[in-house]
């Protein structure tokens, strides 16, 4: 039984994902339906977690708007998702940033991790 979810699983995998980490500053190029049309938005922002495995995978995207916060979480392998596109890495020591959403102005940014 559990070999037969792990195959149906294998099959919905993205062959051709990009490489980002916690902390990098992200754009997700989300496919939004709006009745009989579809059309491509981007969300710029901070990647404060990612979760889950296999095709489970999510990642939660931070960013501030008009002075709001505003995170979403999106499904790693979904169709939903173009694809996502490294803006810059960030240096972080942890594998969840949850301490940022208390954070305002410059205390909420991220080092950039210089290579």
């Amino acid at each position: 039984m559990n070999d037969i979810i792990r195959e149906i699983e294998a099959e919905q995998l993205k062959e051709n994902l990009s490489d980002f980490h916690v902390g990098d500053t992200v754009k997700v190029y989300g496919k939004i339906k709006e009745g009989n049309r579809e059309r491509i938005q981007v969300f710029e922002g901070t990647v404060l977690k990612i979760q889950g495995g296999s095709n489970r995978t999510t990642f939660t995207v931070r960013k501030v708007s008009n002075g709001v916060g505003v995170e979403k979480t999106w499904p790693m392998h979904s169709p939903n998702v173009e694809k996502v596109e490294v803006v810059r890495r960030g240096k972080v020591r942890r594998a969840k940033l949850n301490y940022l959403r208390d954070r305002v102005g410059k205390k909420a940014k991220v080092k950039e991790l210089v290579k």
